[in-house]
């Protein structure tokens, strides 16, 4: 059992006069905060409003990498050669240091989003082209990767620390997996349900999967998808039933 655990949320993801989640609110509920780099979401005004409030709250700020694909909100697959992978994370990553610099502020970790995500979590040279786009820009950088995932430890063998990611609102397969987003039951939505599953993940060290098996899953993070439906009242929920329990939510950059 761990008494410690990080939230996280991602964030930054409106687009002009597009709203997604409410990033002022789940910015006084979670330790950390993935923010939109612009390639699947985010425009520089919104991503530098919720800089400003990630700040304002003491909240760890993260980069939330993706393809370039903001109508498909860096949900679809896209085969890209290793330098150009590599050059657009650098990018990303340089963009939103630029405007935290701004504020007086800074990035302390990156976290890939949707397809890549999934992706980089099993297929190595697209792994290492994230991994060399990080190691370019800071290596200091730390690098949050699903839990049990191959990414993880390709990174730490490159000399990057590492933050092990749970979800909160979506399904796992016996092998520790994510349940694809096109099955059914693939995200949660119960609060309550979800709470007690984050519960025992942080007291037993794992969460039934989809298919009712116990599934060992160990996390630094949980992580609470923004643009979710009830988002806010699963997060708040979480962080209840676990404070309650004697757990601390606290950044991994602090524990």
């Amino acid at each position: 059992m761990i008494n410690v655990i990080d939230l996280n949320s991602d964030l930054g993801e409106s687009f002009g006069q597009w709203r997604m989640g409410n990033d002022e609110e789940m910015l006084g509920i979670v330790s950390s905060a993935n923010v939109a780099c612009g390639f699947h979401a985010g425009d520089p005004a919104g991503i530098l409003q919720t800089l400003k409030l990630a700040k304002e709250n003491q909240i760890v700020i993260g980069a939330h990498v993706s393809y370039p694909d903001l109508v498909g909100f860096g949900r679809r697959n896209m085969d890209l050669a290793s330098d150009e992978l590599t050059a657009d994370v650098i990018y990303q990553i340089g963009a939103l240091q630029g405007l935290a610099t701004s504020i007086g502020t800074t990035v302390s970790y990156v976290k890939p989003h949707g397809a890549l995500y999934n992706t980089i979590a099993n297929d190595k040279q697209q792994a290492l082209a994230v991994i060399e786009g990080i190691l370019a820009i800071n290596p200091n950088l730390a690098l949050m990767g699903l839990a049990g995932s191959n990414i993880l430890r390709l990174a730490q063998e490159k000399g990057l620390k590492t933050i092990s990611e749970a979800f909160a609102d979506r399904a796992y397969t016996s092998k520790g997996e994510l349940v694809s987003r096109r099955e059914e039951g693939a995200v949660l939505h119960d609060a309550n349900y979800v709470a007690q599953r984050m519960l025992q993940l942080v007291t037993e060290g794992g969460v039934g999967s989809i298919d009712g098996k116990f599934t060992p899953i160990e996390a630094d993070s949980i992580c609470v998808h923004g643009d979710s439906l009830g988002a806010l009242d699963m997060a708040r929920q979480i962080k209840i039933v676990l404070q309650q329990a004697g757990i601390t939510i606290r950044s991994f950059l602090h524990s």
